[in-house]
């Protein structure tokens, strides 16, 4: 990221490593708490250099059961006085049950279970939506969902005539059902491409917008951003089977006029790679 010009990038949408101790190949996902912050706030303050000042940078961490904390850890670190504001927060919910009103229920999404005494099943994550001033104009409806009551898009004045409204900071957004997780998503903490078509559509600069992604695992980022017709995506990634992985995926997915830069972090020599 050092390599990239100031104020260049538009919006940045990353999860990065967790430090719960997942089987990454290429990291070991223990470092000592103290440390994992200071090296996320060094990272961060690149990504602050290289947002422009209506930027948005949407990031995504969860802890765990047994380590609740460490989101909400991370999160004052990145939101010292130097760092960033946050603006949103908004909850990725993977799996929800809901009763209808005639007293069904319906579950939907995916889980992984837990087998404790103690806790519950953990079926959601955070994305902190993190700005330089707190004051990003944001385009809510594109993100928005249709009235479910038609007659509330004449009744009141904000809808503008437009049947969508604003989907507020809770995202049903579960995973693609695969059939083997070895094959189709080795990676051990992805997030699915339409996670970051939300960030995308929220920051609401189109097509022209200039996406980054600092741990781009196996490219959900980059397939978003081709799904959308973003015509520029940089991403990094240290593990060279994850970045081949990320390749694949990108390239089998349709759209025209997108280019992206995948690069294995260790090597900043790899040259552009347009589509």
């Amino acid at each position: 990221m050092r390599e990239l010009e100031s104020e260049s990038v538009d919006l940045v949408v990353t999860s990065p490593p967790y430090n719960l101790g997942l089987n990454y190949r290429s990291y070991a996902d223990d470092s000592p708490r103290a440390s994992f912050l200071e090296w996320c706030s060094a990272w961060s303050l690149e990504v602050q250099r290289l947002l422009r000042p209506d930027g948005s940078f949407f990031l995504n961490l969860s802890g765990s059961p047994s380590n609740p904390l460490l989101p909400h850890q991370l999160l004052l670190a990145l939101t010292s006085p130097e760092l960033f504001i946050l603006q949103n927060t908004f909850h990725w919910i993977k799996s929800i049950s809901i009763e209808t009103r005639d007293k069904e229920t319906i579950s939907a999404g995916h889980f992984k279970p837990i087998n404790s005494a103690r806790y519950v099943n953990d079926c959601h994550e955070f994305v902190f939506h993190l700005t330089k001033s707190g004051s990003t104009q944001i385009d809510r409806r594109s993100a928005g969902v249709p009235y479910a009551d038609k007659s509330n898009i004449k009744r009141w004045k904000h809808t503008g005539g437009y049947d969508k409204r604003c989907r507020g900071n809770t995202w049903f957004i579960p995973y693609e059902t695969i059939r083997s997780r070895k094959d189709q998503r080795p990676h051990p903490a992805t997030y699915p491409p339409s996670l970051v078509e939300q960030c995308i559509r929220l920051q609401g600069q189109g097509e022209s917008t200039v996406l980054l992604d600092p741990f781009l695992g196996i490219g959900s980022s980059a397939i978003a951003a081709k799904k959308l017709n973003i015509q520029t995506c940089i991403g990094f990634e240290i593990d060279e089977e994850y970045l081949q992985i990320a390749k694949d995926r990108i390239e089998s997915t349709d759209s025209e006029n997108f280019q992206y830069d995948v690069a294995d972090s260790s090597s900043p020599s790899d040259p552009e790679l347009p589509l």
